[in-house]
């Protein structure tokens, strides 16, 4: 009796591992049964990691650990001594995509002048988002005194010491190829200035202010 094999078509793939099966009708005698990738025997040995089995008329390919590497054209040849059969399947792996998306967002703060301020966001995505810091639209580039740093999914712009002029809206971009995110906070940096006349004000050292008068003579009477 011949061999027939079942399981045939196109697969997308993006999960973690990959399972192929087959069918094969109960030849005689029992087929023996090869894989191939694009033409070639798929072994231990070329494609590591693999696990193929075959029992009870199905025969069955394990791929643990998919990546885009094993895209391919699969198939699978059963041969006994009355025939032949093939079936094929092409598998397309697909990468996991994700937008960005904020874990740690900005946050608004109010420091004094001359203080060091650390403004960070966590940000996740796949593929790995591109991210930019602005002030007031404008994009920060970084430097000495603006200083943009990445550990892991954690980002940093570091103002060495801030000023007055510091102040206004800051926001984080962040960037994918399916998606993109923002988060904004306000900085407030009070000049010493400010908050001496403040500090004066509250012990009621500034006077309302009055009109200046010229100097007087008083001449003792005749």
């Amino acid at each position: 009796m011949g061999v027939d094999v079942m399981g045939q078509g196109r697969r997308l793939c993006s999960a973690p591992n990959i399972k192929m099966n087959s069918l094969c009708s109960p030849g005689f005698p029992v087929p023996e049964v090869s894989w191939f990738r694009d033409g070639q025997v798929i072994s231990t040995s070329t494609l590591p990691g693999v696990q193929i089995s075959f029992s009870d008329g199905r025969a069955r390919l394990t791929i643990p650990a998919v990546t885009k590497a094993n895209s391919g054209r699969y198939s699978l040849r059963a041969t006994n001594g009355s025939g032949q059969a093939t079936s094929t399947a092409e598998l397309l792996v697909t990468a996991e995509t994700a937008p960005p998306n904020f874990v740690q967002r900005l946050q608004s703060m109010t420091v004094r002048q001359g203080s060091q301020v650390r403004l960070q966001v966590r940000v996740t995505g796949i593929p790995t988002p591109v991210v930019k810091f602005y002030r007031d639209g404008a994009e920060i580039q970084s430097s000495v005194d603006f200083q943009i740093s990445q550990e892991g999914d954690l980002y940093s712009l570091l103002i060495a010491e801030a000023y007055p002029e510091d102040s206004g809206t800051y926001s984080v971009n962040a960037t994918n190829s399916v998606g993109r995110a923002t988060s904004t906070a306000e900085l407030l940096v009070q000049g010493m200035c400010c908050r001496l006349r403040n500090w004066e004000q509250g012990r009621g050292l500034i006077r309302p202010h009055q009109d200046e008068v010229g100097p007087r003579i008083h001449l003792p009477p005749l």
